[in-house]
């Protein structure tokens, strides 16, 4: 084959890989919500609330010790 057909069908694949990953993405249901109440509970329990990090007390934050 030459070297521009080779050239040619590669950027067709290339275009309909990209045209089949963004319909593939998009197609996701957006109504439905991503996580179940049981499902954060659970999320939550193992990687702990999303509330604020306590305050540091007496001036604990981490330095060099140098």
């Amino acid at each position: 084959m030459n070297r521009a057909v080779v050239i040619a069908l590669l950027a067709l694949v290339a275009a309909v890989s990209s045209a089949a990953t963004v319909l593939m993405v998009k197609s996701r249901d957006t109504t439905r919500p991503a996580l179940t109440e049981e499902q954060r509970a659970v999320r939550d329990k193992f990687f702990g609330s999303i509330k604020e990090l306590p305050q540091v007390k007496e001036g604990q934050e981490m330095r060099p010790r140098w």
